[in-house]
């Protein structure tokens, strides 16, 4: 079982920056099926995606995990963007010759680029797991009655004005007021996580960059930004408008007890794309990628479809 996480593995973008990246499963040479993790925000290319050895080597799979853009050892863009970090993926694909076509899973945060993916590469992708994804409130098919008083939207909203007019500000603000100690200001807070998320996070290391230590270095501050301001920023297009088919192979997985983003809203998303397969964890918060089996499950639904 190949695994090349202890390496430092760096790809040269057409721009000059470099994309840090990790492979996991059976040789690229002999998969069966190439499948690019998406991390989501905070994480990096090693972040555990918990699939079993015998799984991957029963179905022949290799995983390419990479630290997007500013993140883990990959250099910052300061023009991220939506098209960017699509753009991204294509190139890593391209450089490191996983064929015309592979799959993508998208983890949290990590949703925005796999939908911008779908929206402007879909003849690229063999299919698409969205885990946990986050939802951008800017989407006209989301109904006004469901997201007017939904304080998420009003936390993010705010997020991105002082964001874009004040990051100093925000900046100061983030390390003297939101951290009341050194340690991450999202790990075993229940405003966030429910009861298994919390067990999750006793045994695995959480969110690194976003403890008050790592954040008041300015390059990190900057890069989990920028990341936020893309997601939730203004698209070019909305789930709604995409073209998907059963072919398109389009799966979302997501926990009913999710408290960062509210099941509610992925079945606004089913509403208006059917053909999307959609598996609702009953007793799931926002970290079901760790819970036990559902990587697996994640993996024999996208590639047995």
């Amino acid at each position: 079982m190949g695994d090349s996480s202890a390496s430092s593995n760096r790809v040269k973008l057409r721009d000059g920056r470099l994309l840090a990246y990790r492979e996991r499963g059976v040789p690229k040479e002999e998969a069966k099926y190439k499948i690019i993790l998406v991390h989501g925000f905070g994480s990096s290319k090693d972040m555990n995606f918990s699939s079993s050895n015998e799984l991957i080597e029963e179905l022949g799979v290799y995983f390419l995990f990479y630290d997007r853009s500013g993140y883990g050892e990959s250099d910052s863009n300061t023009k991220r963007s939506l098209q960017s970090e699509v753009d991204d993926i294509a190139e890593l694909a391209d450089q490191l010759e996983l064929g015309p076509k592979f799959y993508l899973i998208g983890i949290s945060m990590g949703s925005y680029p796999t939908w911008g993916c779908l929206k402007h590469i879909p003849h690229r992708l063999s299919g698409v797991a969205f885990v946990a994804p986050v939802v951008n409130y800017r989407w006209p098919s989301l109904p006004t009655k469901l997201i007017k008083k939904d304080y998420r939207r009003g936390i993010i909203k705010w997020g991105l004005r002082i964001s874009k007019y004040a990051p100093g500000l925000l900046h100061w603000w983030v390390i003297q007021k939101l951290f009341p100690s050194t340690s991450s200001v999202l790990e075993s807070n229940p405003v966030y996580f429910n009861s298994h998320d919390m067990e999750v996070l006793k045994r695995t290391t959480g969110f690194p960059m976003l403890t008050k230590d790592s954040l008041r270095e300015r390059d990190v501050f900057d890069t989990l930004r920028d990341d936020f301001m893309a997601c939730f920023g203004q698209w070019d297009f909305e789930p709604a408008d995409l073209s998907i088919s059963k072919e398109s192979c389009v799966h979302i997985w997501h926990g009913k007890e999710d408290k960062v983003v509210p099941f509610q809203l992925q079945r606004c998303i089913l509403q208006n794309q059917p053909l999307i397969n959609y598996h609702e964890i009953p007793q799931g918060g926002h970290l079901i990628v760790h819970y036990d089996g559902i990587c697996d499950a994640i993996l024999r639904a996208l590639l047995d479809s």
